[in-house]
């Protein structure tokens, strides 16, 4: 089960509970339009019985040896790994992700990053002796997970997996889009044997649950994943309480292919990443930057990966490509088409005036983009990949830093030392070469506009950790507390 029977409640304190409101918040199938079902549009007083229920729980879960809080993390992760099937299914329904896609990336590759917290939390050092001072670190405390939708799970367990490791406790508010993983979360993590109040689920609106839950006086810690006007507002929320605030934000990937790469592999490996759920994802590469000399090149290559790709039903296996998440969404994605075209953009893969049914949008590449155009500056969150040409490498990270986001990029080259000094004129927090993907025990996060802090293995530990120095008369003193791997 996804805990799916759980959506007239919130998760408090260890129970399943009612909540204050009697409202109830649709959950739809993007790819049908149907109404799955409809869970808690939670009330300001549900944000405050969870935070009330994660302080209570605070002593007990921070005093057990981060050993056994592993062990709890590791029983989650066995629990959640015999439920592939189920948990894809669902995430399928809510998101529109292709079947076989959810089962590898919806599910098991969070379920890969919570295995990789857990190690990384045996690896890490949780002192350090400096002179006559032991340096510890310590739980920041109650952390508050906001999640969004395009990757449910995933996003949950970057984020609560690395405070539980810490030895804080949580309260989650998910995407009310897709809600139904955490249930499923909330329900493995009292089967390993977490203490009742240590997670916390509470589901609502951003207005209702996620202002109060922000500004919360009883909160330590503000952990979130969405769009950047929603990070601007969380972190000037947050501030009237000195809240630590850790935000994932958008991202405008930059692909450089170098002068001597395999420009058509790198083309359609670009296009790949740019397309993966239906171009819903912050980390894609956005922004295909090639040698003038071989545009032809991308793009013939581009019309060959286009023309590979079956937009439909994602439970049909052969679909590559679902719908978007609603039909406002689409109907944004299909603005920044008809503003690509506005502007002098040329689509030479897919047709940026093809409407279908329902929320689905077909792929579309655009050429002649030029750096200031709109569909090369902004986030579009939909299946659209801007070509820009250039005519010294110079040139071309200049056009890849000419953006406010600053997440991922990728670099191609004829070899990898070549490629990897490019890679380090990159202003992004992340850079592929030659197809590097990214790595769950390495820091994930960005620069500027793409937010604040990091996520994965002892980077998104330490997010959640204060640091204290203990000052003795003599070294001769200093020992380490018990309990610490």
């Amino acid at each position: 089960m996804t805990g799916v029977e759980h959506a007239g409640d919130q998760f408090i304190a260890g129970q399943w509970v009612g909540s204050t409101s009697p409202d109830r918040l649709p959950v739809t199938n993007p790819s049908t339009g149907a109404l799955i079902d409809a869970v808690c549009k939670g009330s300001a007083e549900d944000a405050d019985a969870a935070v009330a229920a994660a302080r209570a729980a605070l002593a007990e879960w921070s005093g057990f040896p981060v050993l056994e809080r592993i062990e709890v993390l590791r029983r989650t992760a066995t629990i959640l790994e015999e439920k592939v099937e189920d948990l894809a299914s669902r995430i399928t329904d809510e998101v529109g992700t292709p079947l076989s896609l959810s089962r590898d990336v919806q599910v098991r590759r969070p379920i890969q990053v919570l295995r990789a917290l857990c190690d990384a939390g045996i690896r890490m050092s949780w002192t350090e002796q400096l002179g006559n001072t032991l340096v510890a670190h310590e739980p920041l405390g109650v952390v508050v997970a906001i999640t969004p939708w395009n990757f449910p799970l995933h996003q949950t367990l970057a984020k609560v997996g690395a405070a539980l490791v810490a030895g804080c406790t949580v309260v989650l508010k998910p995407s009310e889009v897709a809600p139904f993983s955490s249930y499923a979360l909330a329900d493995a993590l009292v089967e390993a044997g977490l203490p009742a109040g240590a997670f916390n689920v509470v589901t609502g609106t951003g207005q209702i649950v996620g202002e109060q839950l922000v500004t919360h006086p009883g909160v330590d810690g503000i952990t979130f994943t969405g769009s950047t006007a929603v990070g601007r507002h969380i972190a000037a929320a947050a501030a009237g309480t000195i809240k630590r605030v850790a935000l994932e934000l958008g991202g405008k990937g930059p692909s450089v292919v170098l002068p001597g790469a395999d420009v058509a592999a790198a083309a359609k490996a670009t296009a790949a990443r740019c397309f993966t759920n239906s171009g819903q994802v912050c980390a894609a590469l956005s922004r295909l930057i090639v040698p003038r000399a071989e545009l032809a090149e991308a793009e013939q290559a581009l019309q060959e990966f286009v023309a590979a790709q079956t937009v439909g039903d994602p439970r049909d296996p052969g679909t590559t490509m679902g719908p978007l998440v609603s039909s406002a969404h689409k109907d944004l994605v299909l603005s920044y088409l008809e503003q690509g075209v506005a502007e002098g953009a040329r689509a030479v893969a897919g047709d940026p005036y093809r409407v279908d049914d329902g929320n689905f949008v077909a792929p579309v590449v655009f050429s002649d983009v030029t750096p200031e155009m709109t569909i090369a500056q902004e986030e579009i969150f939909g299946p659209v990949l801007s070509v820009l040409a250039y005519d010294d490498v110079d040139e071309a990270v200049e056009i890849a830093n000419n953006s406010q986001y600053g997440l991922v990029g990728a670099v191609w080259g004829p070899d990898d030392d070549g490629a990897a000094e490019i890679a380090n004129r990159l202003r992004v927090g992340m850079v592929g070469i030659n197809g590097g993907r990214i790595n769950v025990d390495a820091p994930f996060g960005g620069y500027r506009q793409s937010g604040v802090g990091r996520e994965f293995g002892t980077f998104g530990i330490m997010e959640f950790l204060e640091t204290k120095s203990l000052n003795f008369s003599g070294s001769e003193a200093i020992r380490r507390p018990a309990g610490l791997p």
